[in-house]
């Protein structure tokens, strides 16, 4: 069983990336490998990150664009 200290928080966000405290070593489906060392990481959910597996806010260009459908048109 991991002490606390090696314990990692990972935070899921609604429509959003999985954030895990950093540093983290990613293994991807494919077998890449991705490293990071920062004190917190955004992992991609939605797979439209150009940077993959790694999140890039990809996410929140489509949801302005679904965002934009909503208002009336004139």
């Amino acid at each position: 069983m991991p002490t606390e200290d090696e314990r990692r928080t990972v935070r899921l966000t609604a429509g959003g990336p999985m954030l895990v405290q950093g540093p983290v070593r990613i293994e991807t489906p494919t077998g890449e490998v991705v490293e990071s060392d920062r004190f917190l990481v955004a992992i991609c959910t939605c797979r439209r990150s150009k940077a993959y597996p790694l999140c890039d806010t990809s996410h929140r260009r489509k949801r302005r664009m679904d965002d934009r459908s909503d208002e009336p048109s004139t």
